[in-house]
């Protein structure tokens, strides 16, 4: 083989990798600006579309760290192409999806081909370009991917929900996995892991029954029924499977999750924040999603264009982020992004449910701003902290606290959302003197996307006034979650004065630098 096809063989196989990054990081927010569409198609309420998103997020963040050190005892390409065609499946169920239940199956599904996917492909590119400089480069364009994905999936996912149905957003991923698996096919050689290394089962196990049940337990208590036996039950599970965990972690000789990494405060911290940002994002996405189509009745297409100001601001930030830490210090430029976010997420408070979208763009830019900024210090931060070669599983951690930051952002959110929606719309309902039956009939139809005029209403009691009692009632518990969302953003303001020494910025400069030569 030739210098120039060696040359064009790395060049597909970064395509390849990228095709599929951009798949699977493209369905963390194509799917939201869909939520709408899927509620009233599929008959959901709050807490179904919050598994729609969850199971994905979900089973991504279960799996990332297992899935990498299945790829060094398999093959990082059969892994990688086993992911793909798990995604690629997966996606079909939910297009195809006749119901709830089966959309998130199918979601649950895309986010372990997710896991095998993100992983493998970063670790295939490291293997196809060994030299260091054009390592930098090719792992650059496949970040940079990531932004991408970021920008264009709520514009995507809107123009394709309004023109083809809720289900294109599925049926997008099919061309992308087929091209990407035929390219990997042919270009990619496999690699295994000379020395071979066990899987860490009773961790991952564990692992999984703490964020199930955890997720569950916010998810399903959004109706206020924290002290039911059964969310009280999940609660204990998920913390007896945490104490569980922690001590077989500790005692195992292969473990998932290394303990000795969080033996630096630094890194530590650096993946509390990075929970507490990916909470703040997720949940953004999420609340406004429901706020600009149910409440300001915008469409699929035209909320896909105004969040491009939210993932716009985090792009650019993202981009100078390493300008500002050369220059300011690692500490300053996470706590001036983390101050920006919470201070503008806090104004998005004065909103109302006609407030005009001049008012709102500002502060969404902002708020991207700030997690841009923030998040590649972070980064750079987490790379610092540890030796050369535990580089691979410092990554794989951080990865999975940024999913994790997004599971709890919608699980925990929605249910905030859907408490606070519920009760300012009872004392409404109660105002008119309408029956605890009636009552209960319009908040389910308002938890289902938006309150419905029954037949017997009292006849001084319109549409429009029932709609503007569902849209107060939305933006009474939509200030409740902004305002969680903005104390999490300053308790990151506040881990990273007190545990992140000043001493440190050098070192998270020299990350930088490393990585950009």
């Amino acid at each position: 083989m030739t210098a120039i096809n060696r040359d064009h063989v790395k060049a597909i196989t970064l395509g390849a990798m990228c095709f599929a990054l951009f798949m699977a990081n493209l369905d963390d927010t194509v799917v939201n600006v869909a939520l709408p569409k899927i509620q009233m198609s599929l008959a959901s309420n709050v807490s179904g579309l919050q598994w729609i998103l969850n199971a994905y997020t979900l089973a991504a963040a279960s799996l990332m760290l297992t899935s990498g050190t299945l790829g060094d005892i398999y093959g990082r390409k059969r892994v990688f192409q086993a992911g793909l065609v798990i995604f690629t499946i997966a996606s079909l169920i939910c297009g195809f999806a006749p119901s709830l239940t089966i959309l998130i199956v199918g979601r649950t599904f895309q986010g372990m081909g997710a896991a095998a996917l993100v992983p493998s492909s970063l670790a295939i590119l490291a293997d196809t370009f060994p030299e260091p400089k054009e390592k930098a480069k090719a792992i650059g364009i496949w970040s940079a991917v990531s932004g991408l994905a970021l920008l264009a999936g709520p514009v995507l996912g809107g123009l394709l929900v309004d023109i083809l149905g809720w289900q294109s957003v599925f049926f997008l991923n099919v061309p992308l996995g087929v091209i990407a698996f035929g390219l990997t096919s042919r270009f990619v050689k496999e690699v295994v892991k000379p020395k071979k290394q066990g899987i860490d089962v009773p961790g991952l196990v564990l692992s999984i029954i703490l964020l199930a049940s955890l997720t569950y337990a916010l998810t399903e208590s959004n109706a206020g029924v924290w002290r039911s036996p059964l969310i009280v039950w999940l609660l204990a599970v998920a913390g007896l499977s945490l104490l569980a965990f922690l001590i077989v972690e500790s005692n195992s000789s292969h473990p998932m999750l290394p303990p000795n990494l969080f033996k630096n405060p630094t890194f530590t911290v650096v993946n509390i924040v990075s929970v507490l940002i990916f909470f703040t994002f997720a949940s953004l996405l999420f609340l406004f999603s429901l706020f600009l189509q149910q409440v300001q009745g915008y469409s699929a297409t035209a909320t896909g264009m105004r969040f491009l100001p939210l993932n716009g601001g985090f792009v650019i930030a993202s981009i100078f982020s390493g300008w500002f830490v050369a220059r300011l210090g690692s500490r300053f430029t996470i706590t001036t992004g983390l101050l920006i976010g919470s201070v503008t997420i806090l104004l998005f408070m004065r909103i109302s449910a006609d407030t005009d979208y001049g008012a709102i763009m500002w502060n969404l830019f902002l708020s991207g701003f700030g997690s841009g900024l923030t998040l590649p210090a972070l980064t750079a931060a987490a790379m610092s902290t540890g030796s050369p070669t535990q580089a691979g599983i410092a990554s794989a951690v951080l990865n999975t606290s940024n999913r994790l930051g997004g599971v709890l952002g919608v699980a925990l959110q929605g249910t905030i959302l859907t408490q606070g929606l519920t009760s300012d719309m009872r004392r409404s309902l109660s105002a008119w003197n309408l029956s605890s039956n009636l009552q209960d009939r319009l908040i389910a139809d308002a938890l289902h996307g938006g309150a419905k005029v029954h037949s017997d209403l009292p006849s001084g009691i319109s549409e429009l006034a029932l709609h503007q009692a569902f849209s107060n009632a939305f933006v009474s518990g939509l200030h409740t979650a902004l305002l969680i969302a903005s104390v999490a953003m300053l308790a990151g303001v506040f881990l990273v004065l007190v545990f992140v020494q000043p001493s440190f910025n050098q070192a998270v400069k020299k990350s930088l630098l490393t990585l950009r030569k």
